[in-house]
């Protein structure tokens, strides 16, 4: 079927507005293609270093051989439990490449901090900047120059984007992303939130709070809820970078093992040293962003993606602005209520039809470009299959399930939960924001109260907690954008102004700043630009300033004349030392504002 008009007309404005840096991008990897080994190029101490540490049969292929090697490129640590998994992959990989006739090295690790971990703590300011950091840590590893493809393993909020930032600087190699996939379910998502909200209110201890924090994140796995993390698988798959319907396998069963094993060969199919050769440079194009944009729409995937997706993009060469999501929120049906968009979680999601059941239901809408080029080849049909397990092990295909197995989860694009998107942009008097609408009631799209002001989440919590702000209120949190101090999660604001909603106040947050892929019920405000510390309207707003929110008809607007108001300036010494903040001042002087990808690297 032939995409919508809307579909159409967007995409043709990225491509138009592009051009000139696209056409750049694809002559800088063309210029790149090797149609021999690439160590072949180097020196003879080169790559001796290179294979040095091999064994004996790895050896002898990297020295006298013509095979393709792969690149393993590594996320993995500890401290994520969806990256626990990947210990095990690297020996997999080399396993599964040597029965394919190749050969794999891990090129180098990238870091990756958990922002479950650091949430509300300092460590958290460092956390959208090493999504950038992980982009250079990619190139250094693929710098050696070894490779003729790549394989990368990273799952997590900053993780994934990150790595395609830093494959797509290598945009002649083939890269295929390798998931760990989610842990079992545990306790709901909805019974955690709240016990969050009666520990907000003192009512329980932090013995209780605990164990049902161990009881929600309870072993190996992706968290369960929909936030970034699995909004970046959702986008790896729908984009073309996974094998289809690998996405939400969980971590160590012999499907996933057969998946890895599977990647590892299909990798190696598609250099430019044979006859299928798909570079991630060719496959991440216009069409392709435009998929992933109505993915997350049509899933009401995390707020961190709208500028994820924009820093993603311009490392394509491809300009894509917070109006193409603006644009496409208005046509793309919300198809999915997985928590905190509903009570499921990403298991239920899979099994109710997942993946390979949206990617048809969005096709068969006109809601995806078809005609694009993935690392299985030519076309997005082959993405409407579920992965299963053969009877010798191996990966095989099924056609996904024909009709949603439980519609309370997943729905077909003519019976949607709702026929716009899960993602609005905000545009008024105080400039432009985000807001994820996915999991607001109905009758809090529209809130107007009186703004009261802080400077950090902690001020907001000493207010909840000393009992003034038992009102209609639009909390302003401002100096937390990327140049004040890295803009960091704000996720600790949701169980005070979730406790204030329930006791019927009219509640919305105002922010700079971020918040957690996994924010759900309270409007927020988000990403506001310009941030405060470029003196900003949001710099200018006074505690008593009525405020209006307006989801409905995307505007966000302060009902008084304040442009005659000095900006407010704030002392951010404190958010410049400690915790390693002292080593990124450089990343908060030089980066570009939220829609533009909050990126140090310069944006198209």
């Amino acid at each position: 079927m032939a995409v919508k008009e809307i579909v159409s007309a967007v995409t043709e404005n990225i491509i138009a507005r592009s051009k000139p840096s696209r056409r750049r991008y694809l002559d800088k990897i063309e210029a790149a293609v090797a149609l021999t080994p690439k160590r072949k190029a180097l020196g003879c101490a080169n790559v001796a270093h290179g294979f040095a540490a091999c064994g004996p049969q790895d050896k002898d292929a990297l020295r006298n051989g013509h095979a393709p090697n792969l690149a393993i490129v590594t996320a993995y640590n500890d401290m994520l439990s969806a990256h626990q998994p990947f210990e095990t992959y690297p020996e997999q990989i080399r396993q599964a490449a040597r029965a394919a006739g190749g050969t794999a090295q891990v090129a180098g690790g990238v870091p990756a901090m958990c922002d479950g971990v650091t949430q509300g703590e300092t460590g958290m300011e460092l956390s959208l900047f090493s999504r950038d950091v992980i982009a250079l840590s990619t190139a250094v590893a693929l710098s050696h120059q070894m490779f003729d493809a790549a394989v990368y393993l990273g799952v997590c909020d900053k993780i994934v984007p990150g790595l395609i930032i830093g494959a797509l600087s290598f945009g002649h190699l083939p890269a295929v992303f390798i998931p760990a996939g989610p842990m079992t379910s545990g306790l709901p998502n909805g019974e955690k939130a709240k016990i969050r909200m009666l520990y907000a209110e003192g009512k329980i201890g932090r013995a209780e709070l605990l164990e049902a924090e161990a009881q929600s994140y309870h072993g190996p796995g992706t968290c369960t809820f929909y936030g970034t993390a699995n909004s970046n698988q959702m986008l790896m798959e729908i984009m073309g970078l996974h094998l289809p319907g690998s996405t939400f396998v969980n971590p160590g069963t012999p499907l996933r093992d057969a998946i890895t094993r599977e990647s590892a060969r299909r990798a190696l199919a598609i250099t430019a040293l044979g006859n299928d050769y798909h570079p991630i440079g060719r496959i991440y194009d216009e069409k392709a962003v435009v998929n992933g944009v109505v993915g997350l729409l049509a899933t009401g995937g995390s707020t961190n993606h709208t500028m994820h997706l924009i820093a993603m993009a311009a490392a394509a060469g491809i300009s894509l602005s917070w109006q193409d999501l603006a644009e496409l929120s208005k046509a793309v049906p919300l198809m999915t209520r997985v928590y905190p968009n509903g009570k499921a979680d990403v298991n239920h999601f899979n099994a109710a039809g997942g993946m390979g059941f949206l990617i048809r239901e969005l096709l068969g809408a006109g809601m995806l470009h078809e005609d694009v080029s993935t690392i299985m080849g030519a076309g997005l049909t082959g993405y409407t299959k579920e992965a299963r397990l053969g009877p010798d092990g191996d990966l095989i295909y099924a056609d996904a399930a024909a009709a949603s197995h439980d519609e309370s989860v997943l729905r077909g694009a003519a019976n949607a939960f709702q026929p716009t998107g899960g993602l609005s942009v905000l545009t008024g008097n105080l400039g432009t924001a985000v807001i994820k609408t996915s999991s607001i009631p109905d009758d809090r799209h529209v809130i107007e109260a009186p703004a009261r002001v802080f400077h950090s989440q902690e001020e907001l919590q000493a207010a909840f907690k000393a009992g003034t702000l038992n009102q209609d209120v639009i909390a302003v949190v401002r100096f937390q954008g990327p140049k004040a101090n890295g803009m960091p999660e704000l996720h600790r604001l949701t169980p005070p102004l979730a406790v204030l909603q329930e006791r019927g106040f009219k509640v919305a947050l105002v922010t700079d700043g971020r918040m957690s892929g996994a924010s759900g019920k309270v409007p927020a405000a988000i990403h506001l630009t310009p941030e405060a510390v470029d003196g900003g309207p949001i710099a200018k707003i006074r505690d008593g300033d009525m405020l209006r929110l307006d989801a409905v008809n995307g505007t966000l607007e302060v009902l008084a004349d304040i442009s005659a108001r000095e900006a407010v300036k704030a002392d951010l010494s404190a958010n410049a030392q400690g915790t390693g903040r002292e080593l990124f001042q450089a990343f908060r002087s030089i980066t570009g504002g939220a829609d533009r990808g909050a990126s140090i690297f310069e944006a198209v």
